[in-house]
């Protein structure tokens, strides 16, 4: 048997957006009836990315849970901000021209990070679920995490839920 279910989601302009979707995908596997099986929680979008991470209880100066913020500054490091042209190759003429006749500003087009980001952490999570109940152990959440600082946007969690 498989269920479906798309959850949609407004991220921030100019930080790093974190979506606690636990009680969401909680919901969905509950709804399916299916007691055992997995679901999957996937995100097309490709400058986005599914984690599983506890609860930090702490929070930084800016609003994430410190070790949002830990991951965050560790994906700056490793991919730095797109700020200005000449850090990364892309994008390029024709990915720029491209974006302009689809009505996007030379800016958004500017998110060489995100693109890296979510390809390094992946956009989807797995989880066991196991009579009736997702298995994300004593403390796991399931964050969805749009990486794309250029501007604010709708976007969009799919949920399938596959088993008997």
């Amino acid at each position: 048997m498989i269920y479906k279910n798309k959850i949609s989601l407004q991220s921030n302009d100019k930080v790093v957006t974190f979506h606690d979707v636990t009680s969401q995908v909680k919901e969905t596997v509950a709804k399916s009836g299916i007691k055992n099986g997995i679901v999957v929680v996937y995100s097309h979008h490709t400058t986005c990315s599914v984690i599983t991470q506890e609860c930090a209880f702490d929070y930084s100066m800016t609003g994430l849970e410190t070790l949002q913020q830990d991951l965050v500054d560790v994906m700056e490091k490793l991919c730095p901000t797109c700020s200005r042209e000449g850090i990364y190759l892309h994008p390029g003429p024709k990915a720029l021209k491209f974006a302009e006749e689809h009505g996007e500003d030379a800016r958004g087009c500017h998110n060489t990070e995100a693109h890296l980001i979510s390809s390094i952490i992946g956009r989807s999570v797995t989880a066991v679920i196991d009579d009736g109940v997702i298995d994300l152990g004593e403390f796991g959440f399931i964050h969805f995490i749009d990486w794309d600082k250029t501007r604010a946007r709708k976007r969009s969690v799919q949920i399938m839920v596959i088993g008997e």
